[in-house]
């Protein structure tokens, strides 16, 4: 807390709403780190007076800005994944990181069912075809396939993939799930071997947290397995899905299409991915509605309020669980800690 403020120091990182901007500053001294011409700079002045920080799940924190920061003690990652944050650091230097779980499930899960109804019945294709003049001179476009009681194989079975698959249940999908374990109560089948999951699956939804753990999970030979009548549905992390094979099985025909959320290397996206008319590609707008962010952003400043005041937290990331206290239902005691 700083003297001339009486307020703790709070370093905003990325995107965060004005809605988030206007509670962060009521509630404490913040720093923008976008507005700094030199963050060096900013962090040699500043970095040891910033006990908090806010930032985005693509942008998190690097480890050399926590390095400068020796009074920090928690992140509140604005977004569910937030593998851009060095946790194993963060838990070393004994800072809490907590993350948004639960509020952005349902529209996460809805862009998931989006994507596969855009890619089976080639809603892209299909607009285009009306725009170009090609229904006039042409008449109807190629058939398409439903999604009625399609094979579903869900590629990890979190918050968000239980909701994807109980939407499913509205189109008499058929859902099984792989994952490292099954999880206790489900009544979807668990399949452990994820290549065998691909070979009978119509339709492979991959919602994994990324890292390390999950680079290319989604590999050449599961891609073979999905097959030349199957579609990969990928909402989680580019990195989880091995690009390059995914684009050449698109171009040969070793797979059949492909709705993609995300990509390895966020803005860009693979060329031949672009003329592809059996692929739908949308920017990373998974939980992208006003309601959602607007409670992902609550979340956000909720998990710092709660801390300064209460010394506890609502949503720290598993890892920091052991680290972190967690706060009763209900608002904090004190809203200006």
């Amino acid at each position: 807390m700083t003297a001339s403020t009486g307020k703790h120091a709070v370093l905003a990182i990325g995107a965060a709403t004005p809605r988030m901007i206007a509670a962060l500053s009521s509630a404490f001294e913040l720093h923008l780190a976008w507005e700094q011409r030199d963050m060096a700079a900013f962090l040699g002045a500043q970095g040891p007076r910033i006990a908090g920080i806010s930032t985005w799940g693509p942008e998190g924190v690097p480890a050399r800005w926590m390095a400068a920061m020796p009074s920090l003690r928690i992140v509140s990652n604005y977004g569910v994944g937030y593998d851009a944050v060095d946790v194993a650091e963060a838990v070393r230097r004994g800072i809490v990181v907590t993350h948004t779980p639960g509020v952005l499930d349902n529209d996460t899960a809805n862009t998931a069912i989006l994507l596969m109804l855009a890619v089976s019945r080639r809603l892209v294709r299909d607009d285009r075809w009306v725009r170009s003049g090609d229904w006039k001179r042409k008449g109807p476009p190629p058939l398409t396939r439903s999604i009625e009681g399609a094979r579903v194989g869900m590629v990890g079975m979190g918050r968000i993939g239980q909701t994807i698959a109980r939407k499913l249940s509205a189109f008499g999908c058929h859902v099984a799930y792989h994952s490292r374990n099954p999880v206790p109560g489900l009544q979807w089948r668990h399949e452990p071997d994820l290549v065998a999951l691909a070979a009978a699956s119509d339709y492979l939804v991959v919602i994994v947290p990324g890292g390390p753990a999950t680079r290319h999970l989604v590999n050449r030979a599961v891609i073979e397995a999905l097959g030349p009548q199957g579609t990969l549905v990928n909402i989680a992390r580019g990195s989880v899905v091995d690009e390059a094979e995914l684009v050449a099985a698109l171009s040969d025909g070793r797979l059949g299409a492909a709705a993609l959320d995300v990509f390895e290397s966020e803005p860009d996206v693979p060329a031949p991915l672009l003329a592809m008319d059996n692929v739908v590609l949308t920017p990373h707008v998974g939980s992208a509605t006003e309601e959602t962010r607007r409670a992902m952003g609550d979340l956000t400043v909720e998990n710092l309020l709660r801390y300064f005041t209460d010394g506890c937290v609502l949503t720290p990331v598993p890892e920091c669980r052991r680290l972190a206290r967690i706060c009763p239902a209900g608002p904090a005691a004190g809203r200006r800690p």
